[in-house]
């Protein structure tokens, strides 16, 4: 399926990481979520209650990332792609994290991780 709904560059300020002084303080993340169902009904109707209501998406990856801690990027993005597909009616859904001030030794944008997760069948 190629329709999509798309948050893209969620900023929000979280403590997750490997390293114990990664989780004192808050640090900037960036999360982009893309969500994968029919558009088309909503679309031709032009009816919220036929899509998903991403105001809500966002309240998701805005409590995760806030309230919780992880040490992994891997983890955060499991979290918020599990609670995207038992909260709202979509085939699939893809997370990326970046987190933008991490601290490798040399200049870079961000280090992150994206995935991709399918709902179950059944």
């Amino acid at each position: 399926m190629s329709d999509r709904i798309v948050l893209h560059n969620i900023q929000l300020q979280g403590r997750h990481g490997y390293y114990d002084h990664e989780l004192e303080a808050p640090q900037p993340f960036e999360v982009d979520v893309e969500l994968a169902l029919n558009l088309q009904p909503a679309g031709v109707d032009d009816d919220l209650e036929k899509s998903v209501d991403y105001g809500k998406v966002y309240d998701v990856v805005r409590q995760i990332v806030e309230s919780t801690s992880y040490r992994l990027l891997e983890a955060l993005a499991e979290a918020i792609s599990h609670e995207i597909l038992a909260d709202f009616p979509v085939t699939e859904v893809g997370v990326r994290v970046r987190k933008p001030a991490v601290k490798l030794g040399g200049p870079l944008d961000y280090a992150g991780v994206e995935i991709w997760r399918r709902r179950s069948p059944g």
